[in-house]
């Protein structure tokens, strides 16, 4: 019977540094080829995705994007190399208008599914996929979005983390990130949210799902699975929502796990 493994990319897949670790890479081709199913669950967009993916070996299979917002199936031969099946929407304006004005150096983007963002300022270099097209504050806020961007390149994650308790956010799921970055997405839609539909799709056993993730907008997905393992490296909220922890992203961690898995299911 196959499992349904979930892996979160950045700090999990690959390091900060945007290495894939050859290790790695054997690890997942290995359960792939032992039946398994891999779904990348990540809160890249789409466009962000896809390169991972490809240097995995990824060519068929669902990846959810977006911090579940977004959800695609990978397909060879469409045009882009993916079909888009789920998006879930909501009102920007709300948000923005707590964001507005609350950092000096506050910068806001809106995604646009296969095409980039909207911003009301240009992102550091490398922290945004696709285009950045400028557009005033109305622009922003004009069209239901899967998710909305804000970051700060001055402050620390530990002071967002303090920012979004003084703003109440309400009628959004957000996560922050391990910079000074936040993700506000639909309420209710998470990482969890959107693995628990594909599960279903794929009829896998639910006591059969795996996810491996290090940051906050992971631990609904680490809850959902039935083996939910930490990196390493993953702050305390993130080993608490846990089962188990493997080593550090710098250490193959996500590997280690993965080649147990196969060589369990070997021996049984």
């Amino acid at each position: 019977m196959p499992w349904l493994i979930a892996l979160d990319i950045d700090g999990t897949t690959i390091d900060h540094d945007g290495h894939l670790a050859d290790r790695v890479r054997r690890a997942v081709r290995a359960v792939v080829d032992a039946g398994h199913h891999v779904v990348l669950s990540t809160g890249r967009t789409v466009m962000g995705t896809l390169p991972i993916a490809e240097q995995l070996g990824l060519t068929t299979g669902f990846a959810i994007c977006s911090n579940g917002a977004v959800t695609i199936t990978l397909d060879p031969d469409a045009p882009e190399g993916y079909r888009l099946l789920r998006a879930v929407t909501f009102d920007p304006a709300p948000v923005l208008e707590r964001l507005r004005g609350v950092v000096p150096d506050g910068v806001v983007a809106v995604e646009q599914i296969g095409v980039g963002h909207k911003v009301n300022a240009p992102f550091p270099d490398g922290e945004l996929m696709g285009d950045q097209q400028v557009v005033d504050w109305a622009e922003l806020a004009a069209d239901p979005v899967t998710r909305v961007t804000f970051r700060s390149p001055g402050s620390s994650a530990e002071e967002f983390v303090e920012l979004v308790e003084r703003l109440g956010l309400h009628g959004v799921n957000y996560a922050v990130g391990y910079t000074a970055w936040l993700d506000i997405n639909p309420e209710g839609v998470s990482k969890g949210t959107a693995l628990e539909q594909v599960r279903e799709e794929l009829d896998v056993d639910p006591q059969r799902t795996l996810a491996v993730g290090d940051q906050r907008n992971d631990l609904e997905m680490l809850r959902w699975a039935a083996r939910g393992v930490a990196m390493g490296q993953a702050p305390d909220e993130v080993v608490a929502a846990a089962d188990e922890v493997t080593a550090p992203v710098e250490q193959d961690g996500l590997a280690l796990v993965l080649e147990g898995l196969v060589g369990e299911a070997a021996s049984a």
